[in-house]
């Protein structure tokens, strides 16, 4: 007896695979295999000494600390944002809709520059915002006299650490607006309606109807947005001041390092940057696993 095989617009699943295997390979499996080969070629002090430094540290604890806590609030401001442009018709709406796609579409070295010349001391925002920031760290002095909050949060917005937070907030918003939309756009009003009559106030139909659909792609958005600002590297540089232990981003550190000819240092860094970002990404896949199958039963 024999069998028809419906034919496919693509190719076969062999030929497809070949392609998708030898594609990956070139684009992403051989340049990440290369950064661990060339790390391999370190002794085991040699890269713990690279990798451990304080000056090292202090930059996996501004990139990784500052990325979670922008791709936090991008979580949250982009759940408004794309249910504002979702559920709402006014006047510009498309071209809101457009300029979410703005950091996507904008170079990242001319968004540093735009910002950093916004937020500098004499810049638009900066020149009101500064003796904001100011009074704000004095008013955290008087109640928590015990904490360095000026070396903590750092004095001025531009040219410190809160100038990376900005520029990460900046380019990771897009991916949580983006993530949501489609979502939001399937998920019928009639669902709301149908909670109200029930007898459900918003705040119960936020929580146990609206909330548990958008939360795996709101997970999916917070991992994109927070792998993107993790590796960022040209919006940052130009606002961060990039102080030692202080501003220094770890891949500007990663660059300082080639620019020494250190480029064992380099990929030592780079392979730890990889490992670590891996694994949190794995840890928020489980998650969102773990949600939508929550969701499910």
């Amino acid at each position: 007896m024999s069998v028809v095989r419906q034919r496919s617009v693509l190719p076969g699943f062999g030929l497809s695979l070949g392609f998708t295997v030898t594609y990956l390979s070139l684009i992403v499996l051989i340049p990440l295999a290369a950064a661990f080969i060339r790390t391999a070629e370190m002794s085991w002090g040699d890269f713990v000494q690279a990798v451990a430094s304080p000056r090292v540290l202090a930059s996996y604890r501004l990139s990784f600390g500052v990325s979670l806590l922008a791709a936090l609030v991008n979580a949250f401001f982009g759940f408004i944002v794309a249910w504002v442009l979702v559920r709402y018709s006014f006047p510009g709406r498309k071209i809101v809709d457009a300029l979410v796609d703005l950091p996507f579409a904008l170079p990242t070295a001319v968004a540093g520059i735009a910002l950093t010349a916004i937020y500098a001391k004499n810049g638009w925002v900066g020149q009101w915002a500064e003796p904001m920031w100011s009074g704000f760290l004095a008013w955290l002095t008087g109640v928590m006299p015990s904490v360095d909050w000026k070396k903590l949060l750092g004095a001025q917005i531009a040219f410190d650490r809160p100038g990376v937070f900005i520029a990460l907030t900046f380019i990771g918003l897009p991916f949580v607006v983006r993530t949501l939309q489609p979502v939001l756009e399937e998920l019928e009003p009639e669902l709301e309606e149908a909670a109200a009559s029930l007898g459900a106030n918003r705040w119960q139909t936020m929580t146990r109807v609206i909330f548990p659909e958008l939360l795996p792609p709101l997970i999916t958005g917070f991992a994109l947005a927070f792998a993107r600002a993790v590796g960022e590297y040209g919006s940052v540089v130009f606002i961060a001041g990039n102080r030692p232990m202080h501003s220094e981003i770890t891949p500007l550190l990663i660059i300082t390092k080639l620019e020494q000819y250190d480029v064992r240092g380099a990929t030592a860094i780079a392979v730890v940057m990889l490992v670590t970002s891996f694994i949190l990404l794995f840890l928020i896949n489980l998650l969102q696993k773990w949600s939508r199958r929550h969701h499910r039963i």
